[in-house]
């Protein structure tokens, strides 16, 4: 990762005329060469903890655009084909990729209709928006991580939306859910493994797995379990941006001291 990151950072400073420098004329080398030690100055100086080597032109040719993939935001350089993986930081030290995701996340977020979630949890306790697939086996481990840290007196309420597209039984196992007297129940035990010997249908959770099908389809959600932390967007299961959320979550319960 440190790599495609360092690339992004010279793109930025080089800017197209060294990213050009492949492929250039032998009468333009030395202009190139005075140009890639400017530049590798430059980033001495602008990023001082920065350790890198082999500093030298990029593969990457033209204006880079931005781009939210799923959540998270890639780079593509149109005039040289190339797909950036990278996270980009100004001058300051600020991850400006990650303030851009933020900002497509509470986008996002915003959009949501939570009435068509299942809520599992207390009404009063922090709110968790989360997108899942019954068959995810990391959305296995959150639910478990979840009842650990209610065991521990840190509930939250989880407004639950299934990502049914992914895997070939999660639909039918979304709508046994919601079409249980106690979906609760039924859905701690799909989730513990349990499958059931005939998933319960009906016309309602029907309805429901379609809206939040439709609902995950303009979000953008391609990946599970997908949380919505305070309005932050979190792919995958991230314990440790959990934990802090939990951390911030227990501090504003807390009557000052």
């Amino acid at each position: 990762m440190l790599r495609v990151v360092e690339v992004a950072i010279a793109v930025a400073l080089l800017g197209p005329n060294l990213a050009n420098a492949q492929g250039a004329p032998a009468a333009d080398t030395e202009s190139f060469a005075a140009a890639a030690a400017e530049a590798q100055q430059a980033l001495r100086q602008t990023f001082t903890n920065l350790q890198f080597e082999d500093f030298g032109p990029a593969p990457v040719k033209g204006p880079l655009y931005q781009a939210n993939a799923g959540g998270r935001m890639i780079y593509f350089a149109p005039e040289s084909g190339h797909l950036l993986f990278a996270a980009v930081y100004d001058r300051n030290g600020v991850n400006v990729t990650a303030l851009a995701q933020d900002a497509s996340a509470r986008k996002r977020f915003g959009a949501i209709d939570t009435s068509q979630a299942l809520a599992i949890g207390p009404p009063g306790a922090r709110q968790v928006i989360e997108f899942t697939d019954p068959d995810c086996p990391y959305c296995q481990a959150l639910d478990r991580y979840w009842s650990a840290k209610a065991a521990e007196g840190k509930q939250v309420r989880r407004l639950i939306f299934f990502v049914s597209g992914i895997h070939a039984q999660a639909a039918a196992k979304a709508e046994h859910i919601l079409c249980s007297p106690d979906p609760a129940a039924a859905f701690k035990a799909i989730y513990a493994g349990t499958a059931p010997k005939t998933p319960l249908k009906c016309p309602e959770g029907a309805r429901k797995v379609a809206a939040q099908g439709e609902a995950v389809r303009k979000l953008g959600i391609s990946g599970t379990p997908t949380l919505f932390l305070d309005g932050k967007m979190i792919s995958g299961f991230q314990q440790a941006e959990i934990e802090a959320f939990l951390e911030a979550s227990q501090r504003v319960a807390e009557p000052p001291g």
